[in-house]
This record gives C-alpha cells, sequence and structure tokens, in this order.
C-alpha cells in the first residue's frame, strides 16, 4: 500500500481547515471565514482502499506581530519538513499579493514535491480557470497543479488519487480506527473558539483564545447519557472587549455556550455541562504559559525550512 503524510500549507484563510476536513471526512479543524483561525498543526489520517495518508491541517503563514503569530508561523514552516508531499492552497477568488509570493519563496526551500491546490473555484467564473492556472504554472516548480473546491468537494478525488500516486509504498504508520493525535481538551477549546469567532465583532477574533480549565469525564461504560464537564476560559486582551463577549445581561456568552455544547455533545457523543467566564489578559499573545497550553510551544523563528 501507499502511506505518507501531506502537509497543507498556505496565506491565512485559503480554505486548508476546510480541505483537511473533507479529505479525512471528519471534521477534526474548525472552520471560520476569519483570517488566522488556525493557530497549530492538526494531524487527521485518512485510510483508503490502498493507501494510508496522514494530512497536516496548518496556520496560514502571515507576517508575525505577536510571539503567538511567530510560533503559528514556525508550526507552518515545521510541517514542510520530512513529508512526503506539500500542497500549497491558494484561494483563487483573491488577487495574489506579496504574501502568496512570500509563500512560494519559502517552498523553494523544501525537498517534498509541491501541489499547487487551487481553492475555491466554485468562486471563479470557468473561463479564468486556464489562465489562472497557466500563470501560476510560471511561478514555482510544481509536481501537480489541482483546481478543487473544499467546501463543496469538487475535483477533491482528482486531488486524492494525485496525492496517493506520489507516495511511496509501506505499512500502514496507524491503526485502521486511528484518527488524530490531537488530545480531547484541544477539541473542547476549539468547538468553544468557533463559536465565539461566530458570534462576536469582527475585531475579536485576532485577541481571543480559549484556554479549558477542568475537563472532566464521564465515568467508562456510562454511555450516551453520561455527564461530561467543561470548564473553560476565554481570554481577550482588552477590557473593552468583555462586554462584548459577555453581552447585554449575559446574552452573548450564554449564546456561545448553547451552541458550543450543542457541538461538543455531537462530537463526543454524552451530554456536556460546559462553564464558560471570560478574563481579560493584555499581554496573553506573549505569554509562553499560555501559547503552551495552546499547543504552541517554542519554535524556529520561520527563518528556515
Amino acid at each position: 500500500m501507499k502511506v505518507g503524510f501531506v502537509s497543507l500549507v498556505g496565506r491565512p484563510n485559503a480554505g486548508k481547515s476546510t480541505l483537511l476536513n473533507r479529505l479525512v471526512a471528519t471534521k477534526l479543524a474548525i472552520v471560520s471565514d476569519k483570517p488566522q483561525t488556525t493557530r497549530t498543526r492538526i494531524l487527521g489520517v485518512r485510510n483508503y482502499p490502498d493507501a494510508q495518508v496522514v494530512y497536516l491541517d496548518t496556520p496560514g503563514i502571515h507576517r508575525p506581530l505577536h510571539r503567538m503569530n511567530v510560533r503559528m508561523v514556525d508550526v507552518a514552516a515545521d510541517a514542510m519538513r520530512d513529508v512526503d508531499v506539500t500542497g500549497l492552497v491558494i484561494d483563487v477568488s483573491e488577487k495574489p499579493g506579496k504574501g502568496d509570493r512570500f509563500v512560494l519563496d519559502m517552498l523553494k526551500r523544501t525537498s517534498s514535491p509541491v501541489f499547487l491546490i487551487l481553492n475555491k473555484i466554485d468562486l471563479l467564473k470557468k473561463s479564468r480557470l486556464l489562465p489562472l492556472m497557466q500563470e501560476y504554472s510560471t511561478r514555482g516548480d510544481f509536481a501537480e497543479i489541482v483546481p478543487v473546491s473544499a467546501s463543496t468537494g469538487d475535483n477533491v478525488d482528482r486531488l486524492e488519487k494525485a496525492i496517493i500516486d506520489r507516495l511511496p509504498a509501506g505499512e500502514a504508520l496507524y491503526p485502521p480506527d486511528y484518527l488524530t493525535d490531537q488530545p480531547e481538551r484541544f477539541f473542547a477549546s476549539e468547538i468553544v473558539r468557533e463559536k465565539l469567532l461566530q458570534f462576536t465583532h469582527a475585531e475579536l477574533p485576532f485577541s481571543s483564545a480559549v484556554i479549558v480549565d477542568r475537563f472532566e469525564e464521564p465515568p467508562p461504560g456510562g454511555g450516551p447519557k453520561s455527564l461530561m464537564k467543561l470548564y473553560c476560559t476565554i481570554v481577550v486582551d482588552r477590557e473593552s472587549q468583555k462586554p462584548i463577549v459577555v453581552g447585554k445581561g449575559g446574552d452573548m456568552i450564554k449564546r456561545i455556550g448553547t451552541a458550543a455544547r450543542e457541538d461538543l455533545e455531537r462530537f463526543f457523543g454524552v451530554r456536556v455541562f460546559l462553564d464558560l467566564h471570560v478574563q481579560v489578559k493584555s499581554d496573553w499573545r506573549e505569554d509562553d504559559h499560555l501559547l503552551g497550553e495552546m499547543g504552541l510551544g517554542p519554535g524556529r523563528g520561520g527563518r528556515d525550512i
């Protein structure tokens, strides 16, 4: 069988997380229309009849302004090392800019074959697709150029076949039922953060985080009526943002909590008690301990691959 690692990299909001979810046929990564939604590497394993592919979703590569952002770019750079295929995901509905050129320059230093994945073709006029593919073909040495729509699934099967064809032969790296290496606490915090992004003002997502303070699993063998207890802190960096999250009479945080609890119950298959509160911490994006809790350990500064 074919076995290997595939890294999905690119600019913020290119659709990498939507593509990961499509490729593994499970929602592992939260999705938002806000850039920089993904903050750490998310591993997802997909078993095919003739292959096992380990997909890596990564934070969008951008100009880092805080220690958190530096580590996010480090995560993306690290994910280009020691993989069998690197998939550069491009949003074709946006005009190329300096950020795209920066990512293309980074990829010149990776040793793996690079697939150019032109995403969001459902938002592009069909007459523009072929000229765009020809234009991008001059910008790098791409092993494949594959147009897809991660949101509709259009042409994703062709991408999967092209990836599998490039992978080496080998034995499976993970058991057949293995899906991801992320702990349950990670998914709990991400589901709450997804609802926070969905319901709050546009300026809030860049300066907010969700930390799981306590995670009490239900007793083993309790079934779907078992109760999981989660106590989470929503961290913001300005006092003026706290009322946005709490809302008038607490209506916003209740709305976030209700929507998150419903998704948590579907995800974990048990009843969930969810307790949320808000904390103001002005320098949290520079806090090593808090960044470590989020899965963003010290990196290499994003300077090399």
